[in-house]
Order: structure tokens, then sequence, then C-alpha cells
């Protein structure tokens, strides 16, 4: 190749041909970027709500916009990349549920049965009114279930998921099961010790074989190494009193050897990592020619397995609209089933996903075929899932994609 090159410029006239050859493939090994984005991110740099954000939006088998804003480390004057490392917090729990479902599809377990075929130890459990709660794998998965949570310091010593079963089982039931949707960790973590329990493998090491490697998501791990390390971001949380962002810890909970690998929000990752896993989801189990999970386990993740009569999710309260009845939960997600104003005004009624703790997002619109991938480092949002930098960030993709 070069050594044509030596002869094409030497011809003379076939070097400024040759030089538009080069810069045009130059401009198109730059990420795609839609227009408007950039431009609302900056709105809440500005404005301090973040320090600095990785924006994706990708089709089935398209990226139609990464763009990086801000800093990774504002005092270090670090500009984030597009291999920055976030911890997710819940946006594992899709994932988690993903485990679960190819299980399924191996004919190993079936997510109506109880959990006591898989963890014995749950054939005791009574409900608060006293029969035997005969909790399901479905109840753990839709935040359904009342499974009272760990807590305490015997659960900062657990090392590893069996550990926590007993202190699970121990902490007093939170209702009746099905009575009511509850955001329940422990019940997800007890669905990834099942993922152990039928696989034989660790959670952690069942998640890197099965799906981190043949997705390419080489950047996610429950366990940052030297190499994640090195790229993780800063978390800031927001001054009342100054309105500046102040840097703040890593959880201590999340990360180190030494903790169990949680289902519930234990993971990190990357933009990119996150966006393989949503066209995964778009092409209904397939992505790149293989298939990860049947027709059928995505559609228990993407349609409400809740009443239809039954609250969910984070937007209940008067100050979010009170809007619980326009969201049910699908096997390890949100699913949105009636678009409002704010942050659901730009998604289509189906769409399906799940936030983080500290303001990462990931939801999948499978009517217009997109999903928006958000990843932030904010310790302290309201509620992460109606921040304005999520509205900001789906208003503007959403107008730039609805352009000709």
């Amino acid at each position: 190749m070069l050594k044509g090159m030596i002869l094409i410029r030497a011809a003379g006239s076939l070097a400024p041909l040759v030089a538009s050859l080069l810069l045009v493939s130059a401009l198109q090994a730059e990420p795609p970027k839609l227009p408007g984005v950039g431009a609302a991110l900056q709105e809440q740099l500005d404005r301090h709500e973040i320090a600095g954000a990785v924006t994706m939006v990708v089709t089935r088998d398209q990226v139609r916009h990464l763009e990086t804003s801000g800093f990774a480390d504002v005092a270090a004057r670090k500009p984030m990349q597009a291999d920055t490392v976030f911890w997710i917090a819940s946006m594992t729990k899709p994932i988690t549920a993903a485990a679960v479902l190819m299980l399924q599809d191996e004919g190993k377990l079936d997510v109506r049965d109880p959990v006591s075929k898989y963890l014995p130890e749950f054939a005791g459990l009574k409900t608060p009114s006293g029969p035997p709660a005969n909790l399901t794998l479905t109840q753990l998965l839709t935040h359904t279930s009342g499974l009272g949570e760990a807590g305490g310091p015997a659960e900062r010593e657990a090392k590893t998921l069996a550990d926590l079963v007993p202190l699970w089982l121990a902490a007093p039931m939170q209702f009746e099961p099905g009575s009511r949707w509850g955001y329940c960790q422990s019940g997800i973590n007890a669905a990834g010790r099942v993922v152990e329990v039928v696989s034989g493998m660790t959670f952690d090491a069942f998640l890197q074989k099965r799906l981190f490697e043949p997705l390419g998501m080489k950047s996610t791990t429950f366990y940052p190494g030297d190499t994640e390390r090195a790229r993780r971001v800063t978390a800031y949380a927001r001054n009342p009193a100054t309105g500046s962002l102040d840097p703040v810890p890593p959880r201590p909970e999340f990360g180190p050897r030494n903790r169990p690998p949680k289902g519930n929000g234990g993971l990190y990752s990357t933009a990119e990592d996150y966006a393989t896993f949503c066209q995964m989801l778009l092409g209904r189990g397939t992505v790149r020619g293989t298939r990860y999970l049947s027709e059928a386990s995505v559609d228990l993740m993407s349609t409400p397995q809740t009443p239809a009569t039954l609250p969910t999710g984070f937007f209940q309260g008067e100050t979010f609209g009170r809007r619980g009845l326009n969201y049910g939960w699908g096997l390890g997600t949100c699913v949105l089933k009636a678009p409002h104003e704010g942050v659901a005004a730009m998604l289509s009624p189906g769409t399906f996903g799940h936030g983080g703790a500290w303001g990462t997002q990931a939801w999948v619109d499978p009517v217009r075929g997109v999903a928006y991938v958000l990843m932030v480092q904010r310790s302290n949002f309201p509620n992460s899932d109606a921040s304005d930098v999520r509205r900001a960030f789906q208003q503007a993709a959403a107008k730039a994609l609805a352009k000709p």
C-alpha cells in the first residue's frame, strides 16, 4: 500500500486526488455525531449539573451517535473519552435478567419456578401474614417479591452471593408477595445466586464467559483492574450551598475482589460496551449474526410482567407526576407503557431499559429502532431517571433523528 502511494505521488497529477481520499478516510473514521446533542450537554455542563458525559445512540447494527463532553476529572483537566469507565449501578439489573433467561433458553430453569427449587433455603420463608412465601424467579426480577433486604456488619463482611442468602431470609419481608411493587436489591441478587447454582459458575465468571467476552464488552466487569481503574471517571456531588460539583469517592461495596458480584448494581462499564448490549436487545436477542437470547426471552424483558393496575417505578410520587401506572416491569427492566411529559415525551410506548443511581441511563426504543445510552457520574441526583441531563440528551437526539 505504501509503495503504491509513493508511485502515485511521483506521478504528480494524481497526488491531490490521493490527498482528498485520505482526508475523506480520516473524516469517516471520526464517530458520527447527531446535531444538537453536544450543545444540549454543554448546557448541562454550564449549569454544573454534571462534569462530563459520554452519549451514544445506536440502531441494531449501526452507531448513529457517539460524543464526549466535559471532563472525566475536573481537577486533573482529564477530558472525557469514549472508553471512560463508569460505575453503572442498577443498569446491571437488565444484564442479570439476561443471564437468568439464557439459562431458561437452555432448559435449565423456568422463571415461573419457585426460588426454593434452586435455593432450598427459601422453602421456609414466610409472608408477613404467615403462609409460605413461595417466591418465584419472576417476582424476584420484577420487584414484587417483598423479600427483605440485607444490611449491617454481616452484609458488609459477605464475600460471596451465597453468604448473603441467610441475611435475606433473616430480614423481615416487606409485603405480601405480588401485592405491590417495591424496589428490591436482594431479589435481584438472589436471581444472580440462582445463576451460580444452575450454571455451576460464579456469577461474574458466567457473565464474562457467556456474555461479555462473546459480545466484545471488554471493559465491563464487577472488579476493575489496573486498566479499567486508569480510565475510571471521577464521581461528583452537586453542593447544595454553592452549586459547585464536589468530588466523591467510589462506593466501597462495589469493585473490590473480596466483595460479592452483585447483580443489583455491581458492574462497571463504558458507553460503547453497554450500547452493544442494547444492540443485542434491539436485535431481539441477536447481534452481529450471533444469537444470545431467544425472542421469547427478549419479550419477557421488554413486556410488562406486572399487572396493568399495579403502579411501578420511580415516577410514583407527587414530585414526579404520579406516573406509576405509566410504567410496568419486565424481567429486570422498566417498561414505558404510556409516554408522558419530561424524560419520556420523546420515547415510544414499549420503550424499556434502566437507569443507575449515579445518573447513567440506557433506554431501548424498539418502535423507532434506536437505543439511547448516557454515561455520567453524579451521586446526588434527586431522581436520576428524571434528571434534566437525561431529558436534554434524549430530546436532542430524538429531534436530530427525526430530521430527514
